[in-house]
């Protein structure tokens, strides 16, 4: 029995991948930036609102449909996420404005995200044993990762065959079709469900009970995270809106979309990696490992003038930026438990709604202002060492 219930939790695992595969078109939105600003004359700032809306209501729908997905069920949760998502990109083919733009990819595509982000890690993540919750996660979150690796020269692709119109219709209608037939496998275990513990246990401290979100917010604990959430976010989160128009300014490339798609395989790396190595050595330490090589990679961005500088920095932002989304579902779990998972997460997870505004319009400005992104790398290194210290409260046992 148990073994069919692993096999049944491997299936979950995998369509809950393949929802977010198809989610992380978000992360491929700098590409679309760069042809509305090139062939539709927006600004730089301009055409970050729909990606920044975007984010940011992606971030604060996971608090409510984290709480849906916990009452309801994953299945329906993620069904109508795809019908948000698929058709505020259908109909992003037909806006032709930032305010029409910033309703359709922004608010419903953002609606949509949250809804189906929501449900996919976790329900994958209650399948499974505790010393395997990083792992997990990893996995699930991967494909938000990975999606521009296939997304990214497809869009650039389709934009140059057809234009951006059509563009946004085509990839609508690929995410209302692929995410409702994968999200009809997602299901939670059955009451009373207990994994059985095969591996050894998580260096992660387990959760002494299952706390609900009005008990989570009274603790410090939830405030830590929150905040180190917002911090080590902004980087990545700038750099991905950005990364086409920053290889054009900084090394005169204009393939920047190739960055986009080498930053999301270290993303969705990072995402596997970081789960895997706070399984193995403790979220506290993980986190540490994480924020110090991504604040030095920020320190440095500056430097990064010539194609194959641009790459390493593109590589090592992706890797360290990718797993955040491992670390914090499984540090949120370890210390509030798995029954309450979807709303607790959701509501840790609005740290990275904040910095979902603050990193694509800090680089938008900056670069509009200055015609340089230096003073934005500054700032998101700055935000990296603050969180760097701030991980000494986070109270989990390490090895």
């Amino acid at each position: 029995m148990e073994k069919t219930r692993q096999t049944t939790g491997w299936i979950i695992t995998s369509a809950a991948l393949g929802i977010n595969l198809l989610l992380g078109l978000l992360y491929a939105w700098s590409v679309f930036k760069k042809a509305l600003v090139a062939d539709w004359g927006w600004s730089n700032t301009v055409s970050s609102l729909p990606y920044t809306f975007s984010a940011a209501l992606f971030a604060f729908m996971m608090v409510f449909a984290g709480r849906a997905q916990d009452k309801f069920g994953p299945r329906i949760v993620a069904l109508i996420g795809g019908l948000m998502f698929g058709g505020g990109l259908i109909l992003s083919g037909f806006a032709t404005n930032p305010v029409a733009m910033v309703f359709t990819f922004g608010v419903m595509g953002g609606i949509g995200i949250g809804l189906g982000y929501s449900a996919t890690t976790p329900c994958a993540i209650k399948w499974f044993e505790s010393s395997k919750k990083g792992l997990i996660s990893g996995i699930v979150v991967s494909g938000v990762g990975l999606a521009p690796v296939i997304i990214a020269p497809l869009t650039a692709y389709f934009l140059r065959l057809y234009g951006i119109q059509k563009t946004f219709i085509i990839l609508g209608t690929i995410a209302v079709v692929v995410i409702s037939v994968f999200s009809l496998i997602l299901r939670n275990p059955p009451a009373g469900y207990i994994p059985v513990q095969t591996g050894s246990k998580s260096s992660g401290s387990s959760a002494s009970k299952e706390t609900s979100w009005k008990e989570m917010l009274r603790t410090s604990q939830f405030y830590i995270l929150w905040i180190t959430y917002l911090l080590s976010a902004t980087a990545g989160l700038m750099l991905i809106g950005h990364m086409a128009s920053i290889a054009s300014t900084q090394a005169s490339w204009k393939a920047g979309y190739i960055l986009v798609v080498l930053l999301s395989v270290f993303n969705a790396s990072g995402r596997i990696a970081g789960g895997i190595l706070s399984d193995k050595v403790g979220r506290t330490a993980a986190f540490l490992i994480v924020f110090i090589i991504q604040a030095v990679n920020m320190f440095l961005f500056p430097f990064y003038t010539t194609i194959p500088l641009l790459i390493i920095g593109a590589s090592v932002a992706g890797l360290a930026y990718g797993s955040l989304f491992a670390l914090f579902p499984s540090i949120t779990a370890d210390y509030f438990g798995v029954k309450n998972l979807g709303v607790n997460y959701g509501l840790v997870f609005t740290g990275w709604g904040i910095a979902g505004i603050v990193g694509p319009v800090l680089g938008g400005l900056v670069v509009d202002k200055t015609g340089s992104y230096n003073g934005s790398y500054l700032v998101a290194g700055v935000l990296l060492i603050v969180a760097t210290f701030l991980v000494r409260y986070m109270k989990l046992s390490s090895k």
